[in-house]
């Protein structure tokens, strides 16, 4: 009997494909929505009046978090959008590659 433990190979096919990483494309989706709402907010002063429904005066700061409120997750939505496309576009293109499979039996 031999002192080395038997070693048995096995190779098998697998496909393997790419995919993107969901959570950088809804980081990236949140970061251009706050971009928006940073941009959205400055460039559109509004008025110094009162709001017409609330008889409140906002503040910039409060007008770029209510705007903020709907430009990151709508950036969120359309990052995760980006990503499902370019999974279902990538993700059709798979390769077969050879792996194997050692076990080892120690005695």
């Amino acid at each position: 009997m031999p002192d080395t433990p038997a070693a048995r190979d096995d190779a098998d096919v697998a496909k393997v494909r790419r995919a993107p990483k969901y959570s950088v494309f809804a980081a990236l989706g949140a970061a251009v929505g706050l971009v928006a709402a940073l941009v959205l907010s400055t460039v559109f002063d509004g008025t110094s009046e009162a709001s017409v429904l609330t008889q409140v005066e906002y503040s910039p700061s409060q007008t770029f978090g209510f705007i903020m409120l709907w430009c990151v997750p709508a950036g969120v939505l359309l990052g995760m959008l980006v990503a499902l496309l370019l999974d279902w576009t990538i993700g059709r293109r798979t390769r077969d590659v050879r792996v194997a499979h050692e076990s080892v039996d120690e005695g």
